[in-house]
């Protein structure tokens, strides 16, 4: 997994949060600690899927385009990790049993793991996310 996936999770969660009101990306960036070009370059693949609007200009900013209670975890780690779960293997001894065949032996548990992660993350949704935060904080907003 990486951490495209996080970022796209705490941008939703945050536009939902903040419901209708305008979000900038270095708004966003300040609340995910991460540089706002990296924000930015998410914000862009969820503007591209429909999942938040934008509006260019001195007070432009982000809304979020999509029903937070629709959008499952699985489809976020779709879009920003899918097979990300599958390690890079070192250039193995292909005169070795073992180098020679490793990564294909382990090819399908990666597979098998990655769509079983997927099946976990689509029991979840942004809303979801949002009302964790929210009893974590204490917060009834």
């Amino acid at each position: 997994m990486n951490s495209d996936f996080i970022i796209a999770v705490h941008s939703l969660t945050y536009l939902a949060h903040v419901d209708d009101r305008l979000a900038t990306s270095d708004t966003i960036a300040a609340s995910v600690s991460v540089h706002p070009v990296r924000v930015r370059k998410v914000l862009s693949l969820l503007r591209k899927h429909g999942y938040i609007k934008s509006k260019e200009g001195a007070k432009g900013g982000f809304l979020l385009g999509c029903y937070p209670e629709k959008v499952t975890l699985s489809e976020l780690y779709r879009l920003t990790s899918e097979g990300s779960i599958k390690p890079k293997w070192p250039n193995p001894n292909p005169q070795c049993l073992i180098g020679a065949n490793i990564e294909s032996s382990m090819d399908g548990l990666f597979s098998s793991a990655e769509r079983q992660m997927e099946q976990y993350f689509a029991r979840f949704t942004i809303a979801d996310v949002l009302d964790n935060v929210r009893r974590q904080s204490g917060s009834a907003e």
